[in-house]
């Protein structure tokens, strides 16, 4: 391997805890809206439990309280939820261990109003719903209210157990630490002391003990904030973080103290491999970045438990974490980027909950059910005028979840369709008693086998060559890319399309520079997998690093600006929810024409 004299490479192989501060007083807080539930719009891909997970409610609450969702839900339903019951505490609690309630936004409602009715400021507000704006915050989107009912109190006087008074100050937006020192007549020595919290920084929200050395009359008071002014919070441009070089953790899990080749450890060899491409790219672009690379061992947790606790100091100052595979591994790291405020790339696993409410997750992967949700959304655009047939040919591999979600948004749409059994026998005859010769025709078999393919592709070629009246096409799967030695002959003549997170078109420039590059460096080609594991790190450190350097490590806010060309796997993050993360929901229609070209298309 050629040396990478940029940045530091590292091979290692080997919470912060918050004090709180309770008091015997509680109060419990129950909905504001309808008493006991609030109401959760459908948006695509979402499935009863991915929304029951959202809100940690019991997946047959939702059936209770909704006949018929056991059966299907499609975007823009209105879902009732149920809202928890919930013990708040005066003071807060840190941020892994808040509650909270849940408000969908109504008609003519402004952050002013919510607000109001919940007791919290606007900035707390805006503080537990990180992807809040003026976008999102809108008729029937739900945000998230933290349970702390002293949030907007500015100070409270209480005994502590000496018998000393003692001040919970809750802090204002643009208080610094110099003039608190100064009201209080404090040092920032004796506030640190008593609030270990204020290591990781003085933030607006924060409720701090300080000791009381003024008169009581004197001690700051609470002003009535400004209806214009909380409503401009949403509108309010972020500040870019920039930082001189990109600090990049990779955790991987070579388990190195196991050196046994296998196939998956030689995949994830190849991930590291194409995101070393992109480091060195990006370098011939003027960027730099530093690299640390982490062994985290097989799928057991334990190794990664370790090495997040001994390595901690040095996680903390990087700007971003990409690795973890099992769902152990993943939990622990995202735990720990949340509580550090680092964003994580999980860049393997499709189908993550922890994304749900951790808004500094980036899910490289689409989670099946966004896959067949956009797929079907995508064929339903493209075939709404054809004489579409579903083929059932008995085989394996059926696509139920992916049939049932296409049929269910032809159903939505009004658009028909048929449904045709595979006969050996008679497949030809009947077969053309189900064609058009009005408007084009489109068949999607029910498998997504090579066997399935095998049994049809031959007949439905020779309707499509001698009785091209019948205008035939094929609509299929993302495995299909695999079947090109045996059928690509057969997808160009019956004018195929394919739904795929992924596509490497080998003939593209970009490509083919990428496959030279490759072997260059490894004195190898990477290997005949779908999807290639080099290229999706490639793709990825494309992504994300380019991302740090042009829009610092608060990049988030800069999604809709990017337009990374790929060559592999696209790139189109979407919010789940105004406090949780990002999920990647781009997918491709990939098009085999009849004049032997392929044509890749972005579906978002």
């Amino acid at each position: 391997m050629r040396k990478i004299t940029l940045f530091t490479l590292l091979w290692v192989f080997c919470l912060t805890v918050t004090n709180t501060y309770a008091q015997n007083n509680q109060t419990t807080i129950n909905n504001a809206q309808e008493g006991d539930i609030f109401y959760h719009t459908v948006e695509r891909g979402q499935t009863v439990y991915s929304i029951a997970k959202m809100y940690d409610v019991k997946v047959s609450d939702i059936y209770k309280l909704n006949i018929g969702s056991d059966e299907a839900i499609k975007a823009g339903d209105k879902l009732k939820i149920p809202q928890k019951s919930v013990t708040v505490k005066s003071i807060p609690k840190t941020d892994k261990e808040k509650d909270y309630i849940y408000h969908t936004i109504q008609a003519r409602e402004t952050l002013y109003g919510v607000s109001k009715q919940y007791g919290i400021s606007g900035e707390g507000i805006i503080e537990a719903n990180p992807g809040l704006s003026h976008e999102t915050f809108s008729i029937g989107k739900t945000i998230r209210i933290p349970t702390d009912v002293k949030q907007k109190q500015t100070t409270e006087v209480v005994e502590n157990k000496k018998g000393a008074k003692e001040v919970y100050y809750t802090v204002p937006e643009g208080e610094t630490m110099y003039n608190m020192c100064r009201k209080f007549k404090t040092s920032e020595k004796e506030l640190l002391k008593l609030n270990p919290e204020l290591a990781g920084g003085l933030r607006t929200g924060m409720t701090l003990r300080i000791p009381l050395r003024i008169n009581e009359k004197d001690l700051p008071k609470e002003t009535e904030p400004d209806a214009g002014e909380v409503n401009a919070m949403l509108n309010a441009k972020k500040e870019i973080k920039r930082v001189n070089a990109a600090k990049i953790a990779l955790l991987l899990p070579y388990d190195a103290e196991n050196p046994k080749s296998t196939e998956a450890k030689k995949r994830i060899t190849e991930y590291y491999e194409g995101m070393l491409l992109a480091v060195d790219t990006l370098r011939k672009q003027g960027y730099s970045t530093e690299l640390f690379v982490y062994d985290i061992g097989d799928e057991n947790s334990s190794k990664t438990k370790k090495l997040l606790q001994e390595k901690k100091e040095e996680l903390k100052n990087v700007n971003l974490i990409i690795g973890g595979v099992s769902a152990e591994q993943i939990k622990l790291i995202a735990d720990f980027a949340k509580q550090n405020q680092i964003k994580y790339v999980i860049p393997f696993d499709p189908k993550n909950d922890d994304v749900l409410d951790n808004a500094y997750i980036f899910q490289v992967n689409i989670p099946p059910a966004y896959l067949y949700a956009n797929a079907a959304c995508a064929g339903a655009n493209l075939f709404a005028r054809y004489n579409i047939i579903f083929l059932d040919t008995k085989d394996k591999e059926d696509q139920t979840d992916f049939i049932k979600e296409f049929k269910q948004e032809l159903q939505n749409r009004n658009i028909s369709y048929k449904d045709a059994d595979y006969n050996a026998g008679n497949f030809d005859a009947n077969i053309k008693s189900l064609l058009s010769t009005s408007k084009p025709n489109v068949i999607m078999p029910v498998s997504q086998s090579l066997e399935a393919l095998t049994k049809i592709k031959t007949v439905l070629r020779s309707i499509a060559v001698t009785k091209p009246e019948y205008n035939l096409t094929l609509f299929g799967y993302p495995v299909w890319h695999t079947y090109s030695k045996e059928c690509l002959d057969d997808f160009h003549a019956l004018d195929t399309y394919i739904y795929s997170p992924f596509y490497a078109d080998n003939i593209n420039p970009s490509v083919k520079m990428f496959y030279d590059k490759y072997k260059n460096w490894y004195s190898k080609s990477p290997m005949p997998k779908f999807p290639k594991y080099a290229m999706l790190g490639f793709d990825t450190g494309m992504f994300f690093l380019s991302a740090i350097q042009n829009y610092g490590v608060n990049f988030e806010n800069k999604l809709s600006e990017m337009h990374y060309k790929s060559i592999q796997t696209g790139f189109n993050f979407e919010r789940v929810n105004n406090w949780g993360g990002f999920i990647n929901t781009n997918i491709y229609i990939i098009h085999y024409n009849k004049d032997f070209t392929i044509t890749r298309s972005d579906f978002k």
